[in-house]
């Protein structure tokens, strides 16, 4: 008798021991299988028993699920799932990449704001060259950590900032489909400090020697630009679009209300960068006689008369401002100052001048501290009037 008992008890716990494990709760039931993921089921207000249509990969996801029907049936909104419900619960979970990123592409918002059109063109050029080659084809939710780290080995290696991007844009859209999709149960992008790169072009802002020398020789018609980049620190974009009517000399003031983009279909008009891009910026009174001479001679009467034309009177086209800059920025020997570097120079000359953190963000239409500190930090021999500053202060001599 012991024998047989044992014998069936050895069988019991074998049986057990190939079935997936059940946890009971006060509702629902949940599985795990032996691969580790878990399965949801729980019986209905109609008596019958209904599975999740998918696995988890944790056991709090499963939970949450169950928590979801739970409540559905205390609010009286429960409905059996339907076959319709089933098919697209599994055209879901069978969506390639590459629709997905499309979709993904069109739904983004940022603060509430659809992508800007070079964000948008940005994105579908990394996608198509860079990630739609190796996961286009494959069904998001058969994606693996694996996969990612095998694509990042061979992706762009010498490239580390336009890598960063690849890296962060996949990582972004496969945590939607986790976080709001509910696709995945896991993002397989796990690539620690991947989506972020090292600044690789560190700005060194132009003399005042140089910059005089630049706007030297820079046509007629475009030397205000380099003004208005430097001393205003306005972007290409912000200054591409400015027209007569944004000009307030009775203030002296530069008013930032539009900027344009160039994208593949043309120029694009639209709101600045940021909501602190709409902004009123001081024009310093040396440059007001240039400001004054350049309206004069070089913009049509009308309000909205764009302030730098191209000769058929739209929008400046950036090839013809960099035919002129390159040849400038050689005379004055600075083959490595980019136009937008301007704008780093005139941040960096307004924290010499004493600006605080929020004046320079207003200034620069910052929304953030973390890009107004840079220039901060980066203000050629300010921390040395600090230091003997302090030293005054230890003398009494402030």
């Amino acid at each position: 008798m012991w024998c047989k008992s044992r014998a069936a008890l050895d069988t019991g716990v074998s049986t057990v021991a190939r079935e997936p494990r059940s946890t009971r709760r006060k509702f629902g039931r949940l599985r795990q299988f032996r691969s580790g993921r878990w399965k949801a089921s729980y019986t209905g207000p109609d008596g019958l028993l209904y599975d999740a249509p998918r696995t988890f990969g944790a056991k709090e996801d499963a939970e949450a699920w169950l928590t979801d029907r739970r409540r559905e049936i205390d609010r009286e909104l429960w409905s059996p799932p339907g076959t319709e419900e089933q098919k697209q619960a599994k055209r879901a979970a069978d969506v390639t990449f590459r629709d997905y990123a499309a979709r993904w592409l069109e739904t983004r918002t940022v603060k509430g704001r659809a992508l800007r059109p070079r964000t948008l063109e940005h994105y579908e050029e990394i996608l198509e060259r860079h990630v739609y080659p190796t996961f286009g084809a494959k069904a998001v939710r058969t994606i693996t950590m694996q996969q990612v780290d095998r694509w990042y080995a061979k992706t762009l290696v010498d490239k580390p900032t336009s890598r960063s991007h690849a890296y962060s844009l996949l990582k972004t859209i496969l945590e939607t489909a986790r976080t709001r999709d509910r696709i995945i149960d896991s993002n397989p992008c796990m690539i620690v400090g991947a989506a972020t790169a090292s600044r690789v072009i560190k700005p060194r802002p132009a003399t005042l020697d140089q910059l005089n020398t630049i706007v030297t020789e820079m046509p007629e018609n475009l030397r205000l630009m380099v003004l208005l980049a430097t001393w205003t620190a306005l972007r290409f974009g912000e200054l591409v679009e400015l027209r007569r009517k944004d000009i307030d000399l009775d203030e002296d003031l530069v008013k930032i209300r539009r900027q344009a983009v160039r994208v593949d279909e043309g120029w694009k008009i639209g709101d600045p960068k940021s909501d602190a891009g709409i902004r009123d910026v001081a024009i310093p009174p040396h440059i007001i006689p240039a400001v004054e001479d350049h309206l004069a001679k070089h913009v049509g009467k009308q309000q909205n008369a764009l302030v730098f034309p191209a000769k058929t009177g739209e929008h400046l086209q950036p090839s013809t401002l960099y035919r002129h800059w390159y040849k400038a920025r050689t005379k004055a020997k600075r083959t490595d100052l980019r136009f937008h570097d301007l704008r780093h120079t005139g941040a960096v000359l307004a924290a010499q001048s004493g600006a605080t953190l929020a004046e320079l963000m207003a200034r620069l239409g910052h929304s953030t501290p973390q890009a107004a500190m840079r220039y901060q930090h980066a203000a050629q021999g300010r921390d040395r009037v600090i230091a003997e500053a302090l030293s005054k202060l230890a003398k009494g001599q402030a």
